[in-house]
């Protein structure tokens, strides 16, 4: 569903990212795993076209995305959760949620409040009254509201209490049950690997490794050296 191929991307003068590679097959969860500042925001940026990269391909169901602007990937069926949620603090859950909606597909509020129970109480409470888990669950939300094919969630689980990861894990693993595809950047090396079906791990811009989630944890020296795990 996915091919990213040879990706160098920049900000600026900043080359971050170095002949960059990784797929993702429909119906998977793959995991991309690194330190903070390994690369993984910017790999999420360059498939969501929000820092497109100078060189190499992106394919999305074959067709080449590089250069594609971030709502006609929205269009094509790719939802991005950023790391840093940006949900709209002034209007309410169920605007936030709405404003996203794209008609006629699977996705709508009510299953979004099905997914996330929590929500549906404080439906009339602005964003910016709520908590960090109460947000990521609305980004979330907000991202499925567009019936993606493919979600890119970008450190989902960062800063959440534990209570709250669990309840995010069983709501991934409930949206992968139904045979949505997601490549998830995670810092939570645990929680990416109970989640995912492969993975990989990215250091300076750069993979240094690839493979399913049962070498991955048999890999202690990999997963010390790039992972401190």
């Amino acid at each position: 569903m996915l091919e990213v191929k040879g990706i160098h991307t920049y900000y600026g003068m900043s080359h971050i990212l170095f002949d960059v590679s990784l797929s993702v097959s429909q119906g998977e969860v793959v995991c991309l795993l690194g330190r903070n500042g390994a690369g993984k925001t910017t790999t999420m940026r360059s498939v969501m076209g929000l820092t497109p990269p100078r060189q190499g391909s992106i394919k999305f169901r074959g067709e080449e995305v590089v250069g594609k602007k971030p709502f006609m990937l929205v269009r094509r069926g790719i939802g991005y959760v950023p790391d840093d949620r940006r949900i709209f603090a002034d209007l309410t859950v169920g605007e936030n949620l709405e404003i996203a909606e794209r008609k006629g597909g699977e996705w709508n509020k009510d299953r979004v409040y099905q997914l996330f129970p929590p929500l549906k109480s404080i439906d009339s409470r602005r964003g910016g009254y709520l908590s960090g888990g109460e947000q990521q669950m609305l980004t979330v939300g907000r991202a499925l509201m567009g019936n993606p094919e493919l979600l890119l969630l970008d450190e989902p689980t960062e800063g959440l209490a534990p209570l709250m990861v669990k309840a995010l894990e069983a709501a991934i693993t409930q949206l992968k049950e139904t045979g949505l595809t997601v490549l998830l950047a995670e810092q939570n090396v645990r929680s990416a690997l109970r989640l995912s079906d492969r993975g990989y791990i990215i250091d300076d811009g750069v993979i240094r490794y690839q493979g399913s989630i049962e070498e991955l944890r048999e890999n202690e020296e990999i997963r010390k050296k790039y992972l401190l795990v």
